[in-house]
């Protein structure tokens, strides 16, 4: 195949000529990845209402619920969609179409979840606030509890089943919302572990995929700088050749010259013999 057929195919191919299409597995990938990234910012924006509305009389446990289920929702779609533009991201043979789409999936990707890491530490530090209030509740009403059980025991005949079956009373009725709180609070502090391991493993997965776009980056540079190698080193054999042409042409004449000069010099000679 000569060197203009390439080129005319490379021609067809930039101006769309019907039957050449891209990667359909690149294709495939890229729509799967968009898609996805659509599906995570609809849940950030819902997350983010949900979270706002921690800490406020709006707080309920359903909240807390769908606050819980849209950060494990988005938290396993987030790997996915990461382990996907890392692939699509070291795709080789790409053309300037797919290149582009590797950059916009990449930067729609750390946006995206950039913004899903900040709404999972502001849900972390209301959750942590919550729980600090929800033990001092429970410190204070262990207090209150053990400062009635002390007046009524000097308030009362000691020994009394009136004064035990009162103390009983007002010890087992507390007793039972401490423990209650303190499930709710374990049950809070759970959470805030699976929330903090959750920021530490996408924090991994954002800066992979950051390493990745970098050394993609740099081999663009690279790749760039080679094409302003050659361009320079074509210039500069271009301008030797034109030299050299000169020189060729220069060298031409002179030998014509002296080519002229000699046979000038031999037809005088060559007279002179006959004539003498």
């Amino acid at each position: 195949m000569s060197f203009d057929q390439l080129s005319s195919m490379e021609a067809g191919r930039r101006r769309g000529t019907p039957g050449y299409t891209d990667d359909p597995d690149f294709q495939r990938l890229s729509q799967d990845l968009t898609n996805k990234l659509f599906r995570l910012n609809g849940n950030n924006q819902r997350l983010s209402g949900e979270v706002g509305h921690l800490g406020t009389r709006r707080d309920t446990p359903r909240v807390r619920e769908r606050v819980h289920e849209l950060i494990e929702e988005s938290r396993d779609l987030f790997k996915d969609v990461g382990q996907g533009v890392k692939k699509i991201q070291t795709w080789e043979d790409v053309t300037p179409t797919q290149k582009y789409m590797q950059q916009k999936l990449s930067r729609e990707f750390q946006s995206s979840l950039s913004e899903f890491q900040n709404l999972q530490r502001q849900a972390l530090e209301k959750q942590k606030a919550s729980v600090s209030a929800a033990r001092a509740a429970v410190d204070h009403e262990t207090e209150a509890s053990s400062g009635a059980a002390a007046a009524a025991a000097t308030t009362g005949a000691p020994g009394s089943p009136q004064l035990l079956q009162q103390q009983e009373l007002t010890q087992l009725a507390p007793q039972d919302d401490v423990d209650f709180q303190e499930a709710v609070i374990i049950e809070r502090e759970e959470e805030i572990r699976r929330i903090e391991q959750g920021v530490g493993d996408l924090n991994v997965l954002f800066q992979q995929v950051a390493q990745i776009v970098t050394e993609q980056g740099d081999v663009l540079d690279t790749i760039e700088r080679n094409v302003e190698t050659v361009r320079d080193d074509t210039r500069g054999a271009d301008r030797e050749l034109r030299s050299a042409a000169r020189y060729q042409k220069n060298a031409r004449s002179k030998m014509c010259c002296l080519l002229v000069i000699l046979m000038v010099i031999l037809t005088i000679i060559l007279l002179a013999v006959f004539l003498g």
